[in-house]
């Protein structure tokens, strides 16, 4: 599953990482590829209302078997930031889910964004906005790895619907 395209986006901004982020859902689009992993602290910084990316993701989302695993130490600001993304995943609930790590676990997770191929990308220093975006079937498949021990010891989170009383 490597990505269509010979280009290889760079990243040096926090803008130059919502459009890497863009063009990963796309190749995951075209790519046919069944899951994607999203890790950070709380995505308070990714373009997740981006209306181009959640247009992608529907695309992506519709193919049969498709899932989006999150995993953030808290969902606390996600309403605010992402309000279109919130309203959004409530038609996707089935296929996206959310996990919160052990707190001995949450301090120490990356920004990073992988699919079940050879692409990931991973922001390096957040201050200035160093990143990567790697096409390489040993480094995503490290990803993998690591998420899914943090995934082992994480509990499900930020339910689609809160119940209020």
């Amino acid at each position: 599953m490597e990505p269509t395209d010979a280009w290889v986006p760079t990243i040096s901004s926090r803008n130059e990482f919502a459009s890497a982020v863009l063009w990963a859902a796309q190749q995951a689009q075209q790519s046919k590829a069944r899951q994607l992993w999203w890790v950070d602290t709380d995505f308070a910084d990714w373009p997740l209302s981006d209306p181009a990316l959640l247009t992608v993701l529907t695309r992506w989302l519709r193919q049969p078997m498709r899932r989006l695993v999150l995993l953030a130490a808290s969902y606390e600001q996600m309403p605010r930031r992402h309000a279109r993304f919130v309203a959004w995943r409530r038609d996707w609930v089935h296929a996206i889910e959310p996990f919160v790590p052990p707190p001995e676990m949450a301090a120490g997770l990356p920004c990073v964004w992988v699919d079940d191929g050879a692409l990931s990308i991973q922001v390096i220093e957040r201050l200035h906005w160093r990143a990567r975006c790697v096409v390489d079937n040993r480094v995503a498949g490290r990803w993998r790895e690591h998420i899914g021990v943090v995934l082992q010891r994480s509990e499900p989170g930020f339910p689609a619907n809160q119940l209020g009383l």
